[in-house]
């Protein structure tokens, strides 16, 4: 049974930094794309960030290039994103996703076929 559980969300300050985690269970990484997406209220979800083939192939939204990096640990079995410079925009509920592909890895929320409970982030002063 695939599991996502994701952790690292919190209130920073504008300019400040954040890591997120995505444990998953019941399968293997290299078997799977990873992806973040966020949720901000009364927007439609967004595709920030997501992994595949160990980290050969990585995708950003132009939003979030430059300040986001994603990365895995396939020994914990782990996917995070490491946000730095935090705007008020980035404010949302984050959660990460799994798609069974090594091929490629999207941006498309849709495509995503098991997902966490998500975690929220809140940039603010």
């Amino acid at each position: 049974q695939v599991q996502l559980v994701e952790s690292g969300g919190g209130l920073v300050q504008p300019g400040g930094s954040l890591r997120l985690s995505c444990a998953a269970s019941g399968f293997s990484l290299d078997r799977f794309a990873i992806a973040w997406i966020r949720q901000a209220p009364g927007k439609e979800r967004e595709g920030v960030s997501c992994i595949s083939q160990g980290g050969s192939i990585t995708y950003y939204a132009d939003s979030v290039k430059g300040r986001f990096t994603i990365s895995e640990d396939s020994a914990k079995n782990t996917v995070y994103l490491q946000m730095t410079n935090l705007k008020p925009e980035d404010t949302g509920v984050y959660y990460c996703a799994a798609k069974r592909t090594i091929l490629y890895c999207s941006g498309y929320p849709d495509e995503y076929e098991s997902w966490g409970q998500g975690t929220q982030v809140t940039v603010s002063s």
